[in-house]
């Protein structure tokens, strides 16, 4: 039985889609909410029809245009004529008196949200009927990448438990490419609303610089509820800029309505915490901030007023650092991470493995001799093989050979001349 706050859902050619809702009493939201909505919308517009509210604000026309008669009973809008299926209506003096009063209030304009309670139990339902992923899938998707055999089994048992994942090691050797590849094991499509309703207050979710949107599938006579959007599972990367703020609801006091963070945004996805240590605020003050989340799946964010709200804490975390673990993490949140993975500097052979794949992109042979002037030079400089550098180098022997108009070519010179622009000319 679906939970009580689900939407009604159609079965389409693509799997299922919410139910557009035919009356305000059946969406789990305010009714006064939808008609401040409506009233806010012909505020700004010089007038509007039936069609042009339900397209500004997700309903169907049969919904929006009960909306806009109750507003022109109550001499909020007045009526121009006849416009196609509804009229076109200008807002009255009274109206806008009354919208300008909402305005200051809450300035969201667009589509109409849906409940949290909705958004929780739409998301938790949709998560509990993913396919599970098994070890194929991951060791598919880290194919391209060289890692140790136990690297690649830990990655798998964090993305398919739904656990945390933190990862350490130094810098340039795949941490932030396992996360990225992980998250494609993560296969599927999630809806997601434009926004939630908490009381009046108005949260945005969809956010279309985060989100991918795929077609519902629905059929003609399938009437969706736009107010919901299908995206492909999120993944989404914050790094040194992340502050404590950044993971709160973002008050937008010139539109007066809320952002929901970057977390929440990931709700379904892949949550990628990269460079974690290096952020304006302090490791320990973040770790904190995450206790709650990891434990119980749950986040609370606060409103500007105060008020603290429950919302969803449910994507895959992934947590990435080039520094010491024991500096930037404590017992308490590492007993609290699903699963912990170091990545570290990659051996000799594994070097030259990687070398040897990268090269071979570009139909590019790399003889043992070659090889072994290039670990020389790393022996005698004293730098640290890093798993990044193979692609580094080979991509500066083709700016070389793509400057000098020549074939594409690895050898002792190519590379010298590589490896001086991108190490730079120190003395060795």
């Amino acid at each position: 039985m679906q939970p009580s706050a689900m939407p009604q859902l159609l079965e389409t050619e693509s799997g299922f889609a919410p139910e557009a809702p035919s009356h305000a009493d059946s969406m789990g939201i305010s009714k006064n909410l939808l008609l401040e909505l409506a009233l806010k919308l012909a505020h700004v517009m010089p007038a509007i029809t039936t069609e042009s509210a339900a397209q500004s604000m997700h309903l169907t026309q049969v919904l929006t245009a009960s909306l806009l008669e109750q507003l022109r009973a109550e001499q909020m809008l007045e009526v121009l004529g006849k416009d196609g299926f509804g009229y076109r209506y200008s807002i009255s003096q009274r109206g806008r008196e009354r919208a300008a009063r909402l305005m200051e209030v809450n300035g969201y304009i667009g589509p109409a949200p849906v409940s949290l309670a909705a958004y929780q139990d739409m998301l938790q339902w949709q998560l509990a009927k993913s396919e599970p992923i098994n070890a194929g899938q991951v060791r598919n998707v880290l194919s391209g990448l060289i890692l140790p055999a136990e690297a690649v089994a830990v990655a798998g048992l964090a993305i398919s438990s739904g656990r945390s994942l933190f990862m350490s090691g130094p810098p340039g050797n795949g941490k932030t490419s396992v996360g990225h590849q992980l998250h494609k094991a993560l296969e599927g499509h999630i809806w997601i609303p434009h926004a939630i309703a908490v009381d009046n207050i108005i949260i945005r979710v969809f956010d279309p610089q985060c989100h991918e949107t795929v077609e519902h599938g629905a059929t003609k006579n399938q009437i969706v509820d736009k107010r919901w959007v299908k995206i492909k599972r999120p993944f989404i990367v914050a790094g040194g800029e992340m502050t404590l703020a950044s993971l709160d609801l973002a008050y937008l006091p010139a539109s007066r309505y809320y952002e929901a963070p970057l977390h929440m945004k990931a709700n379904g996805g892949t949550f990628l915490i990269d460079d974690f240590g290096r952020q304006h605020v302090a490791p320990d003050e973040l770790l904190n901030r995450w206790i709650i989340p990891l434990e119980h799946r749950i986040d609370f964010l606060t409103l500007h007023t105060g008020q603290k709200i429950q919302v969803p804490f449910l994507m895959m975390l992934i947590i990435a650092t080039n520094l010491n673990p024991r500096d930037v993490t404590d017992p308490a949140f590492l007993r609290r991470i699903g699963y912990r993975l170091q990545i570290p500097a990659p051996s000799p052979d594994i070097y030259t493995e990687i070398f040897k794949t990268y090269a071979a992109r570009y139909n590019l042979q790399v003889d043992d001799t070659l090889m072994e002037t290039v670990l020389k030079r790393y022996q005698a400089t004293g730098k640290e093989l890093r798993a990044c550098e193979p692609r580094d180098l080979i991509e500066r022997v083709r700016d070389i050979c793509a400057h000098h108009q020549q074939p594409l070519q690895l050898n002792e010179k190519t590379v010298s001349l590589a490896w001086e622009g991108y190490f730079g000319t120190e003395a060795e």
